[in-house]
């Protein structure tokens, strides 16, 4: 039986219209009651996944900007890594002249924008988490989490996919390079995964990766799937996602719930 339970949220945990259905919290509960482990491992800012616990009512260690921060159950930061400040500044400037794309960056407690966008706030119906605007040639390039850029159509994707190739081929090794949905490319620091963020979790709570349980859509989530006990991958996953890990069960989609029902099952939790 896994003692872990970790869990992406867009296109994963929370429904397509990025809110958490009252099945989902009633099973989650129940895993806390069971002495399961549930982990948020997501790259959404702490700031709004904290909220979202705290409307959950249970204690979870948050895995956010897809590894970059790791707090535990009680809201303690327990592992950091951020940009480097020199490669930061020089990210930040790279689509300030491109209309198709929104440039994000999660700044310490913050979450900064380039220009109005409607867009992403719809994914904050959980929390109240909201941006900021900021200049791309002035800002403070300390405590950045991640930098990430958007657009507003899945349509995009392969201007995304060049803009990708560009960072590929100027900062190589420098930063890690991640898509956690077609229309979303996220960039953090050297090294930086959900898998290697869960693996520290692991440790802290005295289990190992195969004592895990993972759930994923996206390619942000690829080392953690690949490196736990178990990982599982939503239907609505993108094919990249399939493609590189064909081995792994494919469950149903976030529309129907399929990640609390797995864990009903699993756990025999009998909801």
């Amino acid at each position: 039986m896994f003692q872990v339970v970790a869990s992406d949220l867009d296109g994963t945990l929370l429904t397509p219209e990025h809110s958490l259905s009252p099945y989902t919290k009633q099973v989650l509960q129940a895993l806390r009651q069971k002495g399961i482990h549930f982990i948020f491992a997501t790259g959404r800012h702490h700031i709004d996944v904290a909220q979202m616990r705290e409307n959950m009512e249970i204690d979870a260690y948050m895995i956010t900007s897809n590894g970059a921060r790791v707090h535990d159950s009680h809201g303690n930061l327990i592992f950091s890594q951020n940009v480097e400040p020199s490669l930061a500044s020089q990210i930040a400037q790279e689509c300030t002249d491109d209309p198709l794309v929104f440039t994000h960056i999660y700044r310490g407690d913050q979450w900064l924008i380039n220009k109005e966008d409607t867009y992403s706030l719809s994914f904050h119906q959980e929390s109240h988490f909201t941006y900021e605007f900021f200049d791309p040639y002035k800002f403070e390039t300390d405590d950045i989490a991640k930098i990430y850029f958007t657009t507003s159509d899945d349509a995009l994707h392969p201007h995304l996919v060049k803009l990708k190739n560009r960072l590929d081929e100027k900062y190589g090794d420098q930063v890690s390079i991640a898509f956690s949905s077609l229309n979303c490319l996220e960039i953090m620091g050297a090294n930086v995964s959900k898998g290697s963020a869960l693996k520290k979790v692991a440790d802290k709570l005295g289990l190992s990766l195969n004592d895990s349980i993972a759930f994923g859509d996206g390619m942000n989530d690829y080392e953690m799937l690949k490196m736990v006990g178990k990982g599982c991958i939503m239907q609505n996953a993108t094919p990249d996602l399939r493609q590189k890990l064909p081995e792994l069960e494919v469950i149903g989609s976030n529309a129907d719930d399929a990640v609390p029902h797995y864990l009903n099952k699993l756990f025999s939790i009998n909801l």
